[in-house]
């Protein structure tokens, strides 16, 4: 008996994580360090006020992701429903999930003995190292080469690096 439709079955859960979009991750990264930088060099501020700060604009640009997902592009097919919702959410959770790393490092930099400038610098190497590591592996994951890896990696870096020259050109 043949089918005339095409047959969805859900995928294992190593294919799933095989075929996982860092693309979340890696611009949930850019988008911490950024906070980070601009938060930084506008003087002096609480920790916790840092860290609030990078964990909420993860949580709004979420939202404003998952909103343009679903109304943006998926509306042209109709409403969405529960289950495309769910998954669109899902999809675009790694934003948030980036902004965790630096704000931790922002929550424990008094334990290393950090004073504030030092947890912005740590904050900021945490995002930057995200960004490329995130980049890298979700390059490695969806089969790149090493070359491709390595470019992609190259280029978040710059990219994390163009971000720290904006807080050296801002306090200085």
């Amino acid at each position: 008996m043949s089918s005339t439709g095409p047959t969805t079955t859900r995928p294992r859960r190593s294919e799933r994580r095989s075929h996982a979009d860092y693309t979340g991750a890696v611009y949930g990264s850019m988008l911490a360090a950024s906070v980070v930088i601009g938060a930084g060099a506008l003087g002096t501020f609480p920790r916790l006020e840092l860290v609030v700060l990078l964990l909420l604009t993860g949580l709004v640009f979420w939202v404003g992701h998952v909103h343009a997902q679903l109304f943006g592009a998926l509306l042209a097919q109709g409403p969405p429903d529960r289950p495309t919702v769910l998954r669109v959410c899902k999809e675009e959770w790694p934003i948030v999930e980036a902004a965790v790393p630096p704000a931790l490092a922002v929550a424990v930099s008094p334990l290393l003995g950090l004073d504030l400038e030092g947890a912005v610098w740590l904050s900021v190497a945490v995002a930057v190292a995200g960004q490329v590591g995130w980049s890298a592996t979700g390059a490695r994951r969806a089969g790149a080469s090493w070359r491709l890896v390595s470019a992609t990696a190259a280029v978040n870096l710059l990219l994390g690096l163009v971000i720290i020259s904006f807080k050296i050109a801002l306090t200085h």
